[in-house]
């Protein structure tokens, strides 16, 4: 496991369910990353997560970037692979829609565009190497760090609870 590579975390109890980070992904996935220009154009933005809400919990569902990625493992295509930077995408050319990727990801991460997979390919960071969506939540309820960063961060939230 590579310990250095950022993930995308999602802390549930700060979502409020704005869905600010479904149109950034969105837009940060259209030809020049601007809404209206987008729509102009005739693109239909997709998103590559969704916000659900159950019992009244708001979850983000992102890919979370699974090591060994059932996604993967049940695609017969190949179409969904893990690049060499350890990312796992889906090659829209190559995908045939039978959904198996959607039936093994235990996270619900897997949506459809155009009758083909989508999922979080990472492709939208920012200068500062931030992904859309994590960049556009108000209540930082998705975070960018290493799997260390976020294990300190809930520990120092876990004190301080404590504290109060």
């Amino acid at each position: 496991m590579n310990t250095e590579r950022k993930e995308i975390f999602v802390r549930y109890e700060r979502c409020v369910g704005c869905h600010s980070c479904e149109l950034a992904c969105a837009v940060s996935h259209t030809a020049n990353r601007n809404l209206a220009g987008a729509l102009l154009r005739g693109e239909r933005p997709q998103k590559y997560l969704w916000v659900e809400q159950f019992d009244g919990v708001k979850t983000p569902s992102v890919c979370r970037q699974c090591e060994d990625a059932p996604c993967v493992v049940a695609c017969p295509t190949g179409a969904m692979h893990r690049r060499a930077d350890g990312i796992n995408i889906c090659n829209i050319q190559e995908c045939i829609g039978c959904w198996m990727c959607a039936l093994a990801c235990p996270f619900g991460a897997i949506g459809r565009g155009e009758g083909k997979a989508l999922k979080c390919d990472r492709e939208c960071l920012n200068e500062e190497g931030i992904p859309a969506c994590v960049g556009a939540c108000p209540t930082d309820a998705l975070v960018y760090l290493t799997v260390e960063e976020f294990q300190a961060l809930r520990r120092r939230e876990a004190a301080a609870s404590v504290i109060r």
